[in-house]
């Protein structure tokens, strides 16, 4: 008697695997050329949740530093004071009232001037978020790539601190300096639009091109070792500029320039400004909060070894959660008088917040200055530069780049981002551009336009969850972008590091972009040195042509001045024969 054989299991795809096949086969999945590209949509929405976890800082911190340039705020915010602290205000004398000058809004800031500033920042937190928000869509919808746009940093430092100056004591007011940004937006939208954008990209020399995406991730990892935007485990020395830090937060003080009077009386520089704790006291290495930034970074980087997907996921989050605990050396909301607003702004979870003051800020007053026309012109290079190289490199990263190095969809890239700058100044922020932190994304499998939507999802989720997206510590952004730039450093194997025409502009675009802060100025040191490295040999290429030409030209006319000597000379021996 025959023995039926066993049934064969009956394996049933996951959930996930479903969704997947399911949704490549629909509109949105052709749309979006998921198929094409290698993707599925459940790797696409973990890519847009890892890029914004990385860049979800950019909400607290954008907002922070802009502000800083008091925004719309101005004296009139400020309020009489009582000369006797001991006497209420309500309660003083006429005679003990002191009435606000420009003095006000400098340390000690004015109280009324101070929750001008404040009510400021909470505007600039929304206009962070609808910026990005509106540029993520346009990038998603029209480029079709997994790139995240924001607010950037270091443009917003050069807006708050160099142009509007600190509480306004710079060369332009904040609305004004709106107006030259909004002003280079449409310029920058102007020759995104005619192509001419993508022309100039290609002007930079492939050395440069190649070795901008290393430069950009020692840029990421620098800014992830510091203590302001990551773990802190480098910090500032007064000898060496860098060196090793971790101190715990009660032992970093901040640093500024100040004079001594005749009297002893020590003050601040006139323009001076006060830096962030930035100096380690002693104890190097102690930090709790470096610890557990490293705890992450092991989490994160044991996934990536075991190719575990949503590594940076799990990293970001374990982190966060820990730090929300109060009362403990690694919480986020110390027991001072910044950590108790954070910690009851936390506890609201949900927040509904409506731009009052910078929204429509824009003022034409004081176009006539050479410091307006300066500003303008500074943000319309850095931004070509540097989201140029940032888009660039980004597109390199995800092996998007043909042979011609263009890639799908950069047109409307280059158009969302310039339409991002403009929707950014009318909402009272500093230029939105690419963001390296997209890296993230692409780094999890992000390869469509859906990373981006996703993105500007949470980011709209961001409009009623600030309390929360705002409070994702330092440390736990800081090992995600250290492991990114790790993963950006394999493109310098395309250098030809034997040539040293190229090696050398190469090897100063990635050593000067983490050390000067800047893409653009990275970009701008290799671009000098190649041109300056081949003027020589451009030079004898061109007098060596020259001279060819010279050449071939008296031979040329030598040649016909033979022939007609010797036609002359056979019809003259034709004459005499007749």
């Amino acid at each position: 008697m025959a023995i039926a054989p066993p049934p064969t299991p009956n394996h049933q795809p996951s959930l996930s695997a479903r969704i997947n096949s399911l949704m490549a086969q629909t509109r949105l999945g052709k749309r979006f050329k998921l198929s094409e590209r290698n993707t599925t949509f459940t790797t696409e929405l973990r890519a847009g949740t890892a890029t914004f976890l990385t860049m979800a800082y950019i909400l607290a911190v954008n907002a922070s530093i802009i502000a800083d340039s008091g925004g719309t705020c101005t004296v009139s915010d400020c309020i009489p004071l009582c000369s006797d602290p001991n006497i209420p205000l309500t309660r003083c004398p006429t005679h003990l009232l002191t009435r606000p000058d420009k003095s006000c809004k400098y340390p000690p800031v004015n109280p009324g001037y101070a929750a001008c500033v404040e009510k400021t920042r909470r505007d600039l937190i929304v206009a962070t978020v609808a910026s990005s928000l509106i540029g993520c869509t346009i990038m998603g919808l029209f480029a079709n790539l997994p790139l995240a746009l924001a607010p950037g940093m270091g443009a917003n430092a050069y807006f708050a601190y160099s142009v509007v100056g600190f509480h306004g004591s710079g060369t332009i007011p904040y609305g004004t300096a709106l107006t030259a940004i909004f002003l280079e937006g449409l310029i920058f939208l102007f020759i995104s639009a005619v192509g001419f954008r993508a022309k100039l990209a290609k002007l930079v020399p492939r050395p440069v091109r190649v070795s901008s995406s290393a430069g950009i991730g020692l840029f990421l990892a620098f800014i992830g070792l510091q203590n302001s935007e990551g773990i802190g485990l480098i910090g500032y020395s007064p000898s060496t500029l860098v060196t090793l830090a971790g101190c715990p937060r009660s032992d970093l003080t901040a640093l500024g320039p100040v004079m001594t009077a005749v009297n002893g009386t020590v003050s601040l520089l006139p323009g001076g400004n006060v830096s962030d704790n930035i100096l380690c006291l002693k104890n190097r290495m102690e930090s709790p909060t470096l610890w557990l930034g490293l705890v992450g970074f092991v989490i994160i980087a044991y996934c990536l070894m075991k190719n575990i997907k949503g590594a940076m996921i799990y990293g970001i989050v374990f982190v966060t959660v820990i730090s929300w605990f109060r009362n403990t050396a690694v919480t986020v909301f110390p027991n001072t008088e910044l950590g108790n607003a954070g910690y009851s702004y936390f506890k609201k979870v949900v927040d509904v917040h409506v731009i009052k003051s910078t929204a429509g800020a824009l003022s034409f007053k004081g176009m006539g200055k050479g410091t307006f026309w300066e500003a303008l012109f500074t943000f319309l290079y850095v931004d070509i530069l540097d989201t140029t190289g940032t888009l660039y490199s980004m597109a390199r990263f995800a092996g998007f780049l043909d042979l011609n190095g263009d890639f799908e969809g950069q047109y409307f890239a280059f158009m969302a981002d310039a339409s991002s700058i403009v929707v950014g100044s009318l909402l009272g922020t500093s230029p939105v551009t690419a963001f390296i932190e997209s890296s993230t994304g692409i780094r999890e499998g992000g390869r469509t336009g859906l990373t981006a939507l996703t993105v500007a999802g949470y980011f709209f989720l961001a409009f009623f969850f600030t309390p929360l997206l705002a409070s994702i510590p330092p440390w736990a952004v800081g090992p995600p972008l250290i492991l990114v730039g790790v993963m950006m450093m394999r493109c310098v194997m395309e250098i030809n590091w034997d040539d040293m025409r190229e090696a050398i502009p190469a090897f100063v675009t990635i050593l000067l972009m983490p050390l000067t802060y800047s893409i653009a100025y990275g970009l701008i040191g290799g671009i000098a040195t190649y041109l300056v490295l081949h003027i020589w040999e451009w030079g004898e290429e061109l007098v060596g042509n020259f001279v060819i030409k010279k050449n071939l030209k008296g031979v040329a006319n030598a040649n016909e001045n033979g022939n007609n000597h010797i036609d002359h000379n056979q019809g003259g021996d034709k004459a005499i024969e007749v």
